[in-house]
């Protein structure tokens, strides 16, 4: 049960912990708090810290408090405060959108979060003025959680929760990587496991199917912040596949290839595919000076690799399970563009 109280806009949920619960408040609450209340593990945890958690009466601040099955609780819930983010009128590709969360087909340009650098004109920005009042609240303030992020300039499918509960559920996906994500990149050469070069890369390896699969760490780079580099003593572990749909020029000199994540960190295929000696065309950090062949590819080939002035790298599935229903869903997205002009010329 759900009732208003004073002052007003607090919110008191009230409700009786089942049988056998947990011994601790903290996983109790998280396990019998009402569905529709939508607090995730981490908002119960601050309200608890907060005094904002009664049971029995009493103010229990103490996430250890040992409770028992029949236990009256009464969370108060403010309501959510406005962002300190402004909505801006920003159009959006919307590919599907309920109460819960929202999936878009991001554009190039666009960072998808506020930073030092971009204050305005992000994703969330975006998010904030085309969802409105339907925004119940993410960690107490009325924000889209951003579960995961693609660079500025990848094109492609990324969700953001419209709820606290959403936030968890999503954020809980990706952190077990169960989440499918899958993008088609172009690349300089092939990625095939005939080539003998790939097999004494340290890290490289090939699975049945001509699947590459990079295995490394990766980690800030040394010298530049704004880089990542590959290691194989510290930084995070990451895991790339990648096979080739498409192959272009004769010789081969760049290729359509579809990579999936096993772990999602910040630019893992752009470095892992430049580590293996495939950058993507047009990846203005890790893509180096390579020059393509006009005579492998034309004159119209080169010129349209030379001038396209971004990766060559868009999300174009993305699959999950919805925080709510517990229905499987999966997107997909058409390239852009840029991405199909560039692939007829390559052709051509």
């Amino acid at each position: 049960m759900i009732r208003w109280s004073r002052p007003v806009g607090v919110t008191v949920i009230e409700f009786e912990i089942g049988p056998n619960p947990p011994p601790r408040l903290d996983k109790a609450l998280g396990r019998d708090v009402p569905d529709d209340a939508s607090l995730s593990r981490s908002r119960l945890a601050k309200l608890i810290a907060d005094g904002a958690v009664q049971v029995g009466g009493v103010v229990i601040t103490d996430p250890r408090f040992r409770i028992t099955e029949g236990a009256r609780v009464a969370v108060s819930v403010a309501a959510a405060e406005e962002s300190h983010i402004g909505p801006e009128n920003i159009p959006l590709d919307v590919v599907f959108e309920d109460d819960d969360l929202i999936v878009v087909n991001k554009p190039a340009g666009m960072v998808v979060h506020p930073a030092p650098g971009t204050p305005g004109g992000t994703l969330v920005n975006a998010l904030i003025y085309h969802c409105g009042d339907s925004l119940s609240g993410v960690g107490g303030m009325k924000r889209p959680g951003i579960v995961h992020r693609i660079d500025k300039d990848t094109t492609g499918l990324l969700v953001a929760a419209k709820s606290d509960r959403a936030h968890q559920h999503l954020a809980d996906q990706f952190a077990a990587h169960t989440v499918e994500r899958r993008y088609l990149a172009i690349c300089y050469g092939a990625p095939d496991a005939n080539d003998p070069r790939l097999r004494g890369i340290k890290g490289t390896s090939f699975e049945p199917g001509n699947i590459l699969k990079v295995q490394t760490f990766l980690g800030r780079h040394k010298t530049d912040r704004q880089r990542q580099a590959v290691s194989f003593t510290t930084g995070r572990h990451a895991v790339t596949r990648a096979r080739i749909v498409e192959t272009y020029g004769s010789p081969v000199s760049a290729a359509l290839i579809e990579c999936w994540l096993e772990t999602g960190r910040t630019h893992q295929i752009r470095v892992h595919l430049a580590h293996c000696g495939h950058a993507l065309l047009g990846d203005p950090v890790y893509g180096g000076r390579r020059k393509l062949s006009p005579k492998a590819l034309g004159e119209a080939g080169v010129a349209a690799a030379a001038a396209f002035s971004r990766q060559a790298l868009h999300a174009a599935t993305l699959g999950f399970v919805h925080p709510v229903s517990g229905e499987q869903m999966q997107f997909s997205a058409d390239l852009p563009a840029d991405m199909s002009d560039l692939m007829r010329a390559l052709g051509a």
